[in-house]
């Protein structure tokens, strides 16, 4: 047969027939080998980029970031009365959501990457949006590379001016016990086609999702809701465009959006043929030809949701729904609610709808899900206004529990903060870390610090203490716990030792003597009394003190307080009720004409049963301090241990460890009342002294109001003048409001204090505050600031700055060796013999005697 073809073919070129033949088999054989070394090429391509594809997966998970996103959860103000209607609710909610979607608006608009180098190597620019549950809490998620990081995060609070932003190391959902099943979400029909969003829904879409995600609270379980972004090309709206145009020329919808586009040609051909035979059989015939077709009102909508969807940005996505838990069943159930809670979205017929595919092997997508891969065989495309639906940052109106909100409100630091000084911590906004510091002149006019329990007040107390003492300044800390006295000794420069005075009433071996009524001047006198009259309206009801009890107290202390090198004791003043004698010993240094009337006129006209009943009336008062051995150790020494003045003008360190546990709280109380009316004599004394000698003296008052009188609005207001600077701490202001609803000290410390720092309040106080830190934060921020955090309103050269979020530095180990070292110098200094001390109280103020003959007087201590 090969022949009989030879001799009968063609030679165009006058070759014999077997060349001819043989030059035929030489083109066939290369055509064969060029279509084979054409696919070997394209085969070793594929298989190149498989491989480039995986490693780079790998590689480019080293190359991305975790930021996790909160927003503060801060009600908005609502419709008179307190009340939004429906509309203006279903108004906030899209206005809140269409945030979101101008922000995928900037990232529609990156460009998008093409090209072969992409085709073989792979996409780089991937961001991943996602909702995790993870044990019990929801959180938000973005991933990004590193080098667009900044973009997203600029972005990002571009829209949400007061979200956090926190760089994180990546969750994991996974145990070894975990049952892992995951699924992918696709369009079922094609990308033009729109899907529901919240324009045209009731209420915020995603809250059926975060609902669902808020019923995972098991520990064991866990479940996360992926989206794989990036900006898609353009041509994404060629298919849309087609479409449009040929339903407007008159076609079917069906023929023209839901067929593919092989057989749209086989079909366009076949009708193409008939109208050619059916046109002349018209034409012959007489007949009209017919009318094209009309779109339904649905149609109609649909073809709007379709120029709709062109008119945004266009977003390529793939979209992982994972669930983990110990429990087989329970992961599949969670998998199942949220596969079904996307039905929300669905539009039938001529809208799109999700379909879940779940992969029999789940390796491949767990696989993915880890290094956030796009997936294009279950991708999709999604303008930004169905990306904002599916995924946005929780509403104000969001009830979905256990969400991760932001505790509180952020803010930008003044620009203008001081570069140097005391430093009371450090602000971080968005990524940027600056310590702030205050000047000395600023600390003059005091620092207040309020807080509940367990919110950092005392850390951030011990930190500025030990500033001041390892600069060399002088520092007295008055501490009800004892906790933060440790905490400082512990820092104390050993150099600084011998400047520590340790005041610990629980030290019963060795008492430190502290006489309130040691004054040395005529003005030091009177302060000693109004504030020893102060202290007992402190001690006990008013209705229990009087003016008889005023009076009688005055005269007696200032009696004792005549002699300025013998003074008397609280302890003695039982004793100047029952020996005539011992009154003379004071009354001689006495110069006072109303004090020596009242022992000569008034006293002397007194009967003894009279003495009797007065000295019962006030043993029963000053038993707190003469009935208790500790107590009566301490105020029952003639001399205090050390020198207050000395103290302040020589910049040493006075620690007072009030451990109501060890000391009782109202003896705690008492010693607190009497060291701060001591120190404020001491500032006030230093009228004697040219300004500019003077030093500036920092006392720190934890839980202060436990430890002032009414005089301390004159130390906020006058003490300064004497550079005594206070940095004052207390839990909440019911405790600046006396039992009678009198709030001078509250409005004393409000009036005067500089810089204001406020942890964690309630909501009585935050109704007070807000109106200081107005209109930057709110009660809602102070309410619920982040823990170890204050929002501060600080002083910077004598003017009030704008508020800000602050965070305490955080503590650090100290040298408890050199603490005990410290205490063990200060007690031998300072304190005396408990068995000398004792024996000269009783001799002197003949106590033992006195009280036998008076046992019902006294009060039982406490």
């Amino acid at each position: 047969m090969l022949s009989f073809l030879i001799q009968f073919t063609a030679n165009p070129y006058g070759q014999s027939p077997i060349a001819s033949v043989a030059i035929s088999e030489q083109m066939m054989m290369i055509g064969l080998f060029s279509v084979f070394g054409i696919s070997s090429i394209v085969t070793t391509l594929f298989i190149i980029r498989a491989v480039l594809h995986g490693k780079n997966k790998k590689l480019v998970a080293f190359e991305r970031i975790v930021l996790q996103i909160q927003v503060p959860k801060e009600k908005k103000s609502e419709g008179q009365g307190g009340q939004a209607g429906q509309e203006d609710r279903l108004e906030q909610v899209k206005e809140e959501i269409g945030i979101t979607e101008t922000f995928f608006s900037t990232i529609a608009g990156l460009k998008a990457k093409k090209g072969f180098g992409d085709w073989l190597n792979g996409k780089t620019s991937d961001i991943s949006f996602e909702i995790v549950v993870h044990n019990g809490m929801i959180y938000f998620y973005v991933d990004t590379p590193k080098k667009i990081q900044p973009f997203i995060e600029q972005q990002i609070h571009a829209q949400y001016p007061h979200a956090q932003i926190d760089v994180m190391t990546d969750y994991n959902i996974f145990t070894e016990k975990s049952t892992i099943l995951g699924a992918y979400l696709y369009a079922d029909r094609k990308a033009v086609f729109p899907f529901k969003t919240y324009k045209k829904m009731d209420s915020d879409p995603l809250s059926g999702v975060l609902n669902v995600l808020a019923k995972i609270r098991e520990k064991e379980s866990s479940a996360a809701i992926q989206f794989v972004v990036r900006s898609a090309p353009k041509s994404w709206r060629n298919d849309a465009i087609r479409i449009v145009r040929e339903v407007k020329k008159g076609n079917k919808f069906e023929d023209v959006a839901l067929t593919s586009g092989f057989g749209r040609a086989m079909k366009k051909s076949g009708e193409t043929l008939g109208e050619l035979l059916k046109g002349s059989k018209k034409e012959k015939d007489g007949i009209t030809p017919e009318k094209k077709y009309e779109l339904s009102g649905m149609e109609e909508e649909m073809l709007k949701g379709i120029e709709e969807k062109l008119s945004k940005g266009g977003l390529e996505v793939t979209l992982r729904v994972l669930t983990t838990s110990d429990d087989e069943m329970t992961a599949q159930m969670n998998l199942d609610n949220l596969l079904n809670s996307f039905s929300q979205y669905n539009l039938y017929r001529y809208g799109n709808s999700f379909k879940a595919a779940v992969p029999k092997n789940q390796k491949r997508l767990i696989q993915q899900f880890i290094y956030r891969t796009f997936e294009k065989k279950w991708g999709m495309v999604m303008n930004t206004e169905e990306m904002a639906s599916l995924w946005h940052m929780p509403l104000h109106s969001t009830e979905a529990p256990n969400i991760k909100w932001l505790s509180g409100r952020g803010a930008p630091p003044p620009a203008n903060l001081p570069k140097e000084g005391l430093k009371l911590g450090f602000v971080e906004y968005r990524g940027q870390k600056e310590d702030v510091f205050i000047k000395e002149a600023d600390r003059r006019r005091h620092l207040y610090i309020i807080g509940k329990s367990g919110s950092g007040k005392s850390v951030a107390i011990a930190n500025l203490a030990i500033q001041d003492i390892q600069a060399g300044k002088g520092v007295a800390v008055v501490d009800p716990h004892g906790d933060l006295v440790e905490a400082i000794l512990q820092h104390i420069p050993k150099h600084r030792a011998d400047d520590v005075i340790i005041f610990n009433p629980s030290d019963l071996e060795r008492p430190i003597g502290l006489n309130m009524l040691g004054p040395k001047t005529e003005d030091e006198r009177d302060f000693a009394v109004q504030e020893m009259i102060g202290i007992f309206y402190k001690l006990f009801p008013p209705e229990m003190i009087g003016p008889m009890f005023e009076h009688q107290m005055r005269n007696v202390m200032l009696t004792l307080m005549a002699d300025i090198d013998n003074p008397g004791t609280i302890v003695d003043i039982p004793r100047m009720f029952t020996d005539d004698d011992y009154v003379k010993v004071y009354l001689d240094k006495v110069t006072d004409p109303v004090v020596r009337a009242f022992w000569e006129k008034e006293m002397a006209k007194t009967s003894d049963h009279q003495k009797s009943e007065m000295l019962g009336y006030l043993v029963s008062k000053v038993g707190r301090f003469v009935g208790n051995e500790m107590m009566r150790n301490i105020m029952g020494q003639q001399q205090s241990g050390f020198d207050f003045r000395d103290i302040m003008d020589n910049e040493k360190i006075l620690l007072v460890n009030l451990a109501k546990g060890k000391t009782g709280e109202v003896n705690s109380k008492l010693l607190g009342l009497i060291v701060v009316a001591k120190l404020q004599m001491a500032a006030m004394g230093r009228a004697d002294m040219e300004e500019e000698d003077r030093k500036d003296f920092y006392l720190y008052i934890d839980e202060f109001q436990n430890f002032i009188t009414d005089s301390i609005s004159t130390i906020l207001s006058e003490a300064r003048k004497y550079k005594l600077d206070l940095i004052v701490a207390h839990q909440y202001m019911g405790q600046l409001v006396d039992d009678k609803g009198k709030s001078d000290v509250r409005d004393a410390i409000l009036g005067n204090v500089g810089t204001m720092m406020s942890g964690r309040i309630g909501p009585d106080d935050s109704e007070i505050l807000a109106k200081e830190f107005a209109p930057v934060f709110g009660s809602y921020d102070l309410i619920n600031a982040p823990q170890f955090s204050f929002y501060t309103k600080m002083l910077i050269d004598n003017q009030a700055s704008k508020p800000f979020l602050m965070r305490p530095d955080p503590p650090t180990e100290g040298n408890k060796e050199l603490a005990n070292a410290i205490t063990q110098l200060s007690r031998l200094k300072y304190g005396r013999d408990k068995t000398i001390v004792s024996t000269e109280i009783i001799e002197r103020s003949k106590l033992g005697e006195i009280i036998k003959g008076n046992t019902d007087a006294i009060e039982p201590t406490l």
